[in-house]
């Protein structure tokens, strides 16, 4: 994928995203990259976890950093909240400065100190913890989905890889396994997909499976349950 043309590309709520012409495929949804990461990884993943919690730090995983926008909405999160976060994030096929330079989440979140938050998290080294603040860490690892092994490490995940029709091999039992072995007893998965094959995949991996309503353009997300 790093040989694939990406260009930027503006969505419906006026934040921008990554295309990938040769995938048809986006970063984030064309109806919304904000109101779609807001609703599926922030009130339904981050926010439920939050209010289930009586403990800190939350423990985050995001399976396909991108354009870290999961990673800055969490941030904003947790410092109006005022609680810890240690935030792992796997990236494959990491984001190019020349496209970050072109994103434009932190003038439509108008928020200004995020500006150097967001610059710091993409600048930080790869396979190296950094401590952003003193209630978050970021922890960027270039790997392939496959390749990642954790157990009972992590009380949320945002499973934000490219969709089905594209990367078919990352919706099958083997990775969901993967991503059930990471999770604490209790832990959480969300992701923006509700596509029977994945669903199912996860049920065959011990998770129990629960169809919310998605974000606009989207009839169902998932969320699932470490029990």
């Amino acid at each position: 994928m790093d040989d694939f043309f990406r260009n930027i590309t503006i969505t419906k709520d006026g934040t921008s995203t990554i295309f990938l012409p040769e995938w048809n495929e986006y970063y984030h949804s064309k109806h919304g990259a904000l109101q779609e990461a807001r609703h599926v990884f922030i009130k339904n993943g981050l926010d439920y976890c939050f209010q289930l919690k009586h403990y800190e730090p939350i423990h985050i995983l995001e399976m396909g950093f991108g354009t870290g926008l999961n990673c800055l909405l969490s941030f904003q999160y947790a410092l109006n909240q005022r609680f810890k976060i240690n935030y792992v994030a796997l990236e494959a096929y990491p984001v190019l400065e020349t496209e970050l330079n072109q994103l434009n989440f932190t003038q439509i979140l108008q928020d200004p100190p995020l500006d150097a938050v967001f610059e710091q998290m993409h600048k930080a080294p790869w396979n190296k913890t950094h401590k952003l603040t003193a209630n978050f860490k970021l922890t960027k690892l270039i790997a392939l989905f496959e390749d990642f092994t954790q157990h009972n490490a992590f009380d949320l995940i945002y499973f934000d890889v490219f969709g089905l029709r594209v990367q078919p091999e990352l919706w099958t039992v083997a990775i969901f396994e993967k991503m059930y072995n990471a999770l604490k007893i209790g832990g959480i998965l969300v992701t923006y997909a509700a596509n029977g094959q994945g669903r199912r995949a996860m049920m065959e991996a011990g998770f129990q499976v629960e169809k919310l309503k998605g974000p606009i353009g989207k009839r169902e997300m998932i969320r699932a349950l470490k029990n």
